[in-house]
């Protein structure tokens, strides 16, 4: 039993069903989480590993080649790279997909246990992290007080306001930026040590003794248990000022005789600023499967709450809200949906001029959009800019199921066939089309199918918004549109032309009929658009005459169209956004103090703001190197030095300003002021950071050999070669290949003549040119707050200011000789200040912006650069990353998609036609599907990205759906008339209507969408014009070329069926 019969006879189960089906769907639509963009899930884990004070070669030596064998043994591992700099070590691993994460997590965390038995003395555990592009932070929890020290503003953030983050589900909880952690800090003063003839590693030694840290006992005592506490651990932090260092006789050395005692912080490596002030913030960063909208809504909702717990002057707020962008988006996008549906049936009501007709087209709309949202939930998917634009790209076509069943419903009431006999004909009679028509559709999105990595993760979700409305269409126009028809329409003679989808031998002779009394009827009796198909049939029919000449012409040129169209439109992952807002990194010179990157970032604050006319809302900087003690930090910020800072720039709304010249312009005014500075525009808006999957710039070539000269030698020649491209900005290496470095050449042999050894020289130089926090584990009890914080001796750095003061270290505790410079020399020079590897090769990176040009045009210049500098030296390898290598991976990877649809589809078509001829004939449109879209494209200044590849397919999909039902006409028809070029020609006619409708009918409902309005308009407009733009072109090559191919290909065909059936013959 069909749908259709099963429908008719159970009319009030169809009602039911369906309403069942919306009240899931709304039920659906509050549960579905709301989000920017789908889950990622991208098959990354990162490992951090701290240690204070080590040069980046020993990390690299010590830590960084040591994870990377053991991680070897790890199943699924693609690649493994690291970063390396001074007291970190960050890798990052990749697998391949469909590994299993959680048992690879395991295995990481197994290896690391192994690996860290061949650790330095005093190295902590590195951590585990599961992190991808979809864990980006979507605000900032800002901290400041006109009063109070960074360093105490950062202590409540971390021990009152962070730990609150674990009752906001799908919160994850990094540490605060902008101020190191809390600590005990003991300043020795050098010249106070060397006039007791002691040394600050004495001090250390004093401390590790004196508080120390002893489990509680018990004594039974009669009928009572006692607990029994000794104060081994200092109470106050001004007690640590009398614990004793040395003692002679009567005469003691106390801590505070040498020393200042203070509850500070660790030495300051980085600030946070927040409109140019020193701040403290909390980046707020969601889980991977959270919705953004619903973290952010809990958060804001936390808030009260959070102030409650701080000093009164201590005021905390919520800035860079990118949960306002992902609701503004969804409303944009849904507004786009509700004027695109809208529109559409305000064609489909021009062409039916019959409003019960069209309100039984329309209504099938919003049945289809919120069952699709149900199947999205079901599917694990949630609501996002992806998911919103399919569903806003699927209103346009899904009045096509219903418009066509309606139009075959008008011609069999044309005949005189009772309503209810009518409709179930009409019904019946198209069901199998229908679902061809629906197959060849959802085909068009195979290549969402084979994508790999990000671009499958964007756009997989958007190809099921789709499937899911198409589906639930299709079911509408074979149970509801045929119920809902026998109660609203009227039993009446329409007088509409005949619509049909397959005719029987009857209805051939209908038409016969209806052409012939069309021919018959005065001109002056016709209505407009009966005169309009006059004059179409006629220009078919002298077509028909140069059928050859014309079907070439078509074939050739929409080639060669397609081909120079390919070749001239500009190639981008993702459609640009001029959202106001970006971000900037600032080099300082290699080695650059802290304190002289901020105040050359300042400088750049000031230029930016009088730049942009005072029209800066709020802007936030992070300067230096993220701490030792937060060494996860680096996954959301990662500076190689203090000569570093990224600075993020919103303006106000109301302040339009092209992003791109607005760059250009601050790249004269800052070199102009700063030229020792370089500076580099990064990705801001989160789109281009999901797609350049951790790159800083769309450009990067990766140079990786051995020999890190010979790698740095060739990558300066890169860049050199770079700079020379015009549209090619802010090209540079990315890493601080010249850091300053003072080389300490010690003589082991006059060491050991003074009875002394490398481990003494090696204890008194880190006690006084760094500090005890990672050699001398010794912890402090804040009872009030119950946290316990690192006690550190360190020479303050006020106090080592030259070499001479180097040179003056003691080596000997309680003697002034020997000092350093006894048994050693010193040479200033450079080293690489960041060492990268990727497997067995250490790497440097070329970055660079592209302005004024698309990156595919921009990756093939810097291409053909790499080719004209030659072989590179052996063992030296140059590779293509960032977002230009995922382009071109992207690009051939939709090509192959493509490619595949058209296959699976006519495959299809010679299944349903019995005939590979026809199912070429249907296909003939796809070039002129191809040259429309590139065309609308390039005359709208858009570019070849995901998004209009996407729109290029579906447009593909509609003209498939109209080539079958001409071509399905014109086959039964040529089997009465026994001409194919007559049966092309009326079959056409029969078509005219429902593709007009049809056609214009979706692309009115594009329009809002490729108008690009709306907070999320630039990221969806493109998918818009290269629909409007393939449909238009398919439209005019279905209905004026199509019937000419067919007429050629089928005009000798024999008349007897395909069958081998001896009873068919």
């Amino acid at each position: 039993m069909s749908l259709v019969s099963s429908a008719l006879k159970k009319p009030i189960t169809v009602v039911v069903i369906t309403a069942g089906m919306l009240l899931f769907s709304i039920l659906a639509i509050f549960n579905i989480p709301i989000d920017i963009f789908p889950k990622l899930n991208l098959p990354t884990i990162y490992v951090i590993e701290p240690y204070g004070g080590m040069s980046p070669k020993q990390m690299e030596g010590f830590f960084a080649t040591g994870l990377q064998d053991q991680f070897l043994y790890v199943n699924g591992v693609k690649n493994i790279s690291t970063k390396n700099i001074q007291g970190l070590t960050l890798l990052k691993l990749t697998f391949y997909e469909n590994t299993d994460m959680a048992e690879a997590s395991a295995q990481v965390a197994l290896q690391v246990n192994r690996a860290m038995k061949l650790f330095p003395p005093g190295a902590l555990p590195p951590q585990v992290v599961r992190f991808d592009a979809s864990s980006l932070p979507v605000g900032e929890l800002v901290l400041s007080s006109p009063n109070r020290p960074l360093k105490e503003i950062s202590d409540l953030a971390a021990t009152r306001i962070r730990p609150m983050f674990a009752s906001v589900p799908g919160l994850s909880a990094p540490p605060p930026f902008g101020a190191n952690s809390r600590s005990v800090v003991i300043n020795v003063d050098p010249q106070r040590l060397r006039s007791f003839n002691l040394a600050a590693d004495e001090v250390v030694e004093a401390i590790a003794k004196n508080n120390v840290m002893t489990p509680s006992g018990n004594i039974r005592i009669n009928n009572t248990m006692f607990v029994t506490t000794i104060n081994s651990l200092e109470k106050e932090v001004e007690d640590f000022g009398e614990i004793p260092v040395v003692t002679n006789g009567n005469a003691t050395v106390f801590v505070k005789d040498v020393a200042r005692v203070a509850d500070a912080a660790d030495v300051t490596v980085d600030y946070a600023l927040v409109n140019g002030k020193r701040s403290v913030y909390i980046p707020i960063v969601k889980t991977a499967d959270a919705s953004t909208w619903e973290v952010v809504k809990k958060l804001k909702a936390k808030l009260p709450e959070m102030q409650n717990l701080l000093p009164d002057d201590v005021k905390i707020s919520y800035e860079f809200d990118q949960s306002v962008f992902v609701i503004n988006a969804v409303k944009s996008l849904v507004t786009e949906g509700l004027l695109g549906a809208l529109l559409t049936g305000l064609m489909v009501l021009l062409f039916l001029r019959d409003l019960r007709s069209c309100l039984v087209v329309v209504v099938t709309i919003p049945i289809a959009v919120l069952c699709a949202v149900m199947g999205l939930q079901l599917a694990g998917q949630t609501i996002n800019l992806m998911t919103l634009s399919g569903l806003a790209l699927a209103i346009g076509i899904l009045v096509d199921q219903a418009t066509v069943t309606i139009e075959n419903i008008h011609q069999h009431l044309e005949m005189g066939k009772p309503i209810r006999r009518a409709i179930f004909d009409a019904c019946e009679e198209i069901a199998f089309p229908l679902l061809l028509i629906l197959l060849c559709i959802l085909a068009v999105f195979a290549p969402s199918f084979i994508m790999t990595g990000v671009p499958k993760a964007m756009f997989l979700p958007l190809s099921l918004s789709i499937g899911f409305a198409m589906i639930a269409s299709y079911f509408a126009a074979q149970t509801l549109v045929p119920v809902v028809s026998n109660w609203w329409l009227k039993a009446e003679k329409f007088n509409h032309a005949h619509a049909g989808l397959a005719l029987d031998n009857a209805e051939i002779a209908e038409v016969k009929e209806h052409l012939e009394h069309q021919e018959t009827t005065a001109s002056d009796k016709k209505d407009f658009f009966e005169r309009f198909k006059g004059r179409f049939i006629q220009v078919l029919e002298n077509g028909m005459k140069r059928s050859r000449l014309i079907v070439g012409v078509y074939v050739i040129g929409a080639l060669l169209l397609a081909g120079g169209f390919y070749w001239w439109i500009g190639k981008d992952l993702m459609p640009h956004v001029n959202a106001g807002q970006f971000q900037l990194r600032l080099r300082m010179p290699d080695g650059t103090r802290l304190e002289r990157t901020e105040a050359s970032l300042h400088e750049v604050l000031d230029i930016i703001d009088s730049t942009v006319n005072g029209h800066v809302a709020i802007s936030s900087a992070y300067v230096g190197l993220i701490p030792s003690s937060y060494g996860t930090s680096n996954l959301y910020i990662f500076n190689s030095g203090t000569h570093e800072a990224v600075l993020q720039v919103n303006l106000d709304e109301d302040y339009k300003v092209d992003i791109e010249k607005l760059k250009d312009r601050l790249r004269a005014n800052i070199r102009a002021k700063i030229p020792e500075m370089r500076l580099s525009f990064e990705p801001i808006d989160l789109t281009e950071k999901i797609m350049a999957q951790g790159a800083a710039t769309p450009i990067e070539l990766r140079v990786a050999g051995k020999d890190m000269k010979q790698i740095a030698g060739f990558a300066e020649g890169l860049v050199e070669r770079l700079k020379k491209i015009s549209y090619l900005r802010d090209v540079q290496i990315a890493q601080p290949l010249h850091f300053p470095v003072i080389n300490i050449q010690v003589d082991r042999l006059k060491l050991a003549q003074m009875g002394l050894n490398i481990y003494q020289v090696a204890r008194s130089v880190t006690a006084s040119t760094s500090s005890s926090r990672f050699t001398e584990k010794n912890q402090w009890l804040d009872e009030k707050v119950a946290y316990t914080y690192q006690v550190q001796v360190q020479v303050p750095e006020y106090s080592m200011t030259a070499v001479n003061d180097l040179k003056e270290i003691p080596l000997v505790p309680g003697q002034p000789r020997p000092v350093l410079a006894d048994v050693a020399t010193f040479r200033t020079g450079e080293m690489p200040g960041e060492y990268d590897r990727s497997g067995p090769r250490r790497f440097v990176t070329v970055s660079a912006n592209v302005s004024g040009k698309d990156l595919g045009a921009a990756t093939a210049a810097v291409q053909k650069v790499v080719a004209a500098a030659g072989v590179p030296p052996k063992g030296l390898v140059v590779e293509l990353k960032g977002a230009s290598s995922l382009l071109m991976e992207t690009l051939d990877s939709l090509q192959h998609g493509l490619a595949i649809a058209v296959v699976v589809i006519f495959l299809l078509l010679a299944a349903n036609y019995q005939s590979f001829k026809l199912s070429l004939v249907v296909l003939s449109t796809v070039p002129a599907v191809i040259v429309g879209a590139l065309l609308a494209l390039l005359l709208t200044g858009a570019t070849l990205n995901l998004q209009s590849y996407m729109g290029m397919i579906m447009s593909t999909g509609v003209s498939v759906a109209n080539a079958i039902l001409i071509v399905t006409n014109a086959e039964k028809l040529r089997l009465s008339y026994g001409d194919a070029g007559k049966a092309a020609v009326v079959s056409a006619g029969i078509r005219l209507r429902p593709i007009l409708m049809t056609s214009l009918a979706m692309i009115a409902g594009m329009i809002p969408m490729a108008s690009g309005l709306g907070e999320a308009g630039d990221q969806t407009a493109p998918l818009g014009r290269a629909v409007i733009g393939g449909l238009i072109a398919s439209t005019f090559a279905a209905l004026l070329v199509l019937p000419l191919v067919y007429a050629r290909v089928q005009r000798k065909t024999t008349m007897e069926s395909p069958s081998l059936m001896p009873t068919d013959l």
